[in-house]
C-alpha cells in the first residue's frame, strides 16, 4: 500500500476531513490534499507528524510493514 492510500485510510477510519487533518500537523488543506493524491510526498517534518497524529509508526505509514504500533 502507498502512502497516499494508507493516509486516506486512517483519515476515513477516524472519521476526519482533510481539513482536520492538515491543521492538526499545520499545513493548509490543498497541501495535505497532495498528499492524499499523490502529487507530492511529505517532508520528514510532515511524515512525523502525519504518524504521530495517526499514532502509527511512520513505517506503516509508508507502507513497509503492516504493524501500525510504534516500537519504542
Amino acid at each position: 500500500m502507498e502512502i497516499k492510500e494508507r493516509l486516506r485510510a486512517l483519515r476515513v477510519e477516524r472519521n476526519e476531513t482533510q481539513k482536520a487533518v492538515a491543521e492538526a500537523i499545520g499545513i493548509s488543506e490543498r497541501h495535505y490534499q497532495y498528499f492524499e493524491y499523490g502529487t507530492h510526498l511529505p517532508n520528514l517534518e510532515n511524515f512525523c507528524a502525519l504518524a504521530d497524529h495517526f499514532g502509527v509508526s511512520m513505517d506503516y505509514l509508508a507502507g513497509r510493514t503492516d504493524r501500525r504500533e510504534v516500537l519504542r
